[in-house]
């Protein structure tokens, strides 16, 4: 670039802003979904007092939205490819925030259910098109950086949900009980929909898709299949139906990888692109996100049940026990992304799985030594740790998983990674009966409650540890380095011609998916 060509500098200028517009927009979408996945369980006592809920109700209240979400995610992936991703996160956020205002004036709990239903499924429509977008509008040097970001707001919304949910229940705004939780998403959702109308540029896939109805039936019933028996299992006793459901869930996703097969030779339009699982790094990072998911689904559970029930905490100090996990995730999620995997790749990762398993070893000394009378600042050291380690694993991980996947079938991988997550966090809320629940003695008398919670607590502790363990070492699979960090990389990671590597365009018009041609810069380098 010369300084007698000042109009593409203005263009690249524009673009380079109409981009990170774009990206905070996506990004307060996709933590306007993190918080509403944890924060209704700290308001549901209010709920149930000013609803007259059954307890199978309240459970689901939440199991709706995580079925409607776990089951929409491949298909709302897809369907960004297919038909526009702004277009698609638009109907997203549109309707989650109408599913929002339907929760927040529910009249009843079945309108309660059926509006969280409806959330869940909305959410599949808006979440797959964050990470489509980000990887679609950003080249491969940046998209650490941007990674980075994302592992932030992961952290931040893992525990703001139910600090959150805590302040807004507690104030009992206006009289309002517990329906601010959702009616708090209006506004945001009403602004992330006009500025995302007016910030993010349309892209899709480069060819021709068609929706594959097959599959969307195959992918939605085997999930149901195998998650439906997982929520309820405990409720229900875990019956000899829920164990055969599950075996028969397996059995159709069998069906759906011969079906999707099949399709592929057919017309090249499957919903799951198989050839996904060819690409080491997005097979490796699929499985280490399935196994991360069953920690975050034993702990989070877990812990609030050991601090609200077990020690008597109210839900506000249980909601600020957990700043300090939330800092420590942010800040070392910037700092891993940015700073560490351009130098030590994998092994940041696999240092964050020691870190958080130490946090956790700290958290079962801690738990035992002071028993019901720890307090919120004891908690703050196995909490920075287990926090610092999250955030070393959730933002280098989502980067290496996506790395080497091909644009057009961003949507696709997106939909599997958020996918897979959910059903790790499932199968994990799962083992809570057992690992939890399940060595809790019921007929203790009410004074020795707390400490049977804290014993339980303290075993499902030393599960998490074992598959921490467990992750650590399917780590190893991953690359060395994501492709953008190896040293030597440069700008044509995206492909030969300084492209994203298919076609010499994004999908649209060979833009940087915001109808400006970007300006390439150096990359990262170890």
């Amino acid at each position: 670039m010369t300084f007698s060509d000042p109009a593409p500098v203005a263009r690249t200028s524009a673009g380079d802003r109409r981009r990170w517009f774009a990206l905070a927009i996506v990004m307060t979408a996709a933590f306007m979904d993190l918080v509403d996945v944890t924060i209704v369980n700290i308001a549901i006592p209010s709920m149930q007092r000013d609803t007259g809920a059954t307890f199978s109700q309240i459970q689901w209240i939440t199991a709706g939205y995580a079925l409607a979400f776990a089951a929409g995610l491949i298909t709302g992936g897809r369907l960004g490819d297919i038909h526009g991703r702004k277009r698609m996160f638009l109907i997203g956020i549109g309707g989650f925030t109408l599913a929002s205002a339907l929760c927040g004036f529910a009249a009843n709990p079945e309108m309660l259910v059926a509006s969280r239903i409806l959330q869940g499924g909305m959410a599949a429509m808006m979440v797959p098109q964050v990470l489509s977008i980000v990887h679609a509008t950003f080249p491969a040097h940046e998209r650490g950086k941007v990674f980075g970001l994302f592992g932030m707001v992961v952290g931040l919304g893992a525990v703001s949900g139910p600090l959150l949910g805590a302040l807004l229940t507690e104030w009992n705004l206006f009289g309002l009980e517990w329906r601010p939780i959702f009616l708090i998403n209006l506004p945001v959702g009403i602004a992330g929909l006009v500025l995302g109308w007016k910030f993010i540029s349309e892209s899709k896939a480069p060819k021709a898709l068609k929706l594959d109805l097959v599959g969307v039936v195959l992918v939605t019933l085997g999930l149901l299949m195998v998650l439906y028996p997982l929520i309820r299992g405990r409720e229900l006793d875990w019956p000899l139906w829920g164990y055969v459901m599950m075996a028969g869930g397996i059995v159709v996703f069998g069906a759906l990888v011969a079906y999707e097969k099949w399709k592929t030779a057919k017309d090249g339009s499957p919903l799951v692109e198989l050839s996904l699982f060819k690409v080491k790094s997005f097979a490796a990072g699929i499985a280490v996100q399935t196994v991360f998911g069953v920690v975050m689904g034993i702990f989070f559970l877990v812990w609030t049940v050991y601090m609200q029930t077990g020690l008597g905490w109210s839900a506000l100090r249980a909601g600020t026990t957990g700043v300090p996990f939330s800092i420590a995730v942010s800040v070392a999620a910037g700092i891993s992304v940015q700073k560490l995997v351009p130098r030590f790749g994998r092994k940041v990762l696999q240092g964050g799985a020691l870190v958080m398993a130490a946090g956790v070893l700290v958290y079962i000394w801690e738990a035992d030594r002071y028993g019901a009378d720890i307090t919120s600042w004891q908690m703050a050291l196995p909490l920075v740790l287990m926090g610092a380690g999250m955030g070393f694993i959730v933002a280098p991980l989502t980067d290496a998983i996506l790395s080497d996947v091909p644009r057009e079938h961003s949507g696709s991988a997106s939909g599997l990674l958020n996918t897979v997550g959910q059903m790790g966090t499932a199968l994990g809320l799962g083992l809570v009966s057992v690992v939890f629940f399940g060595v809790i003695d019921e007929k203790v008398a009410r004074s020795q409650v707390p400490a049977e919670i804290v014993g339980a607590f303290q075993n499902s502790l030393w599960w998490v540890v074992g598959v921490l363990a467990v992750i650590f070492l399917l780590m190893f699979a991953l690359p060395g380095k994501p492709r953008q960090h190896v040293e030597g990389a440069d700008a044509a990671a995206d492909g030969t011609d300084g492209t994203d590597g298919t076609d010499g365009t994004d999908g649209t018009d060979g833009t940087d998916g915001l109808g400006e041609l970007p300006e390439r810069e150096p990359a990262l380098t170890s």
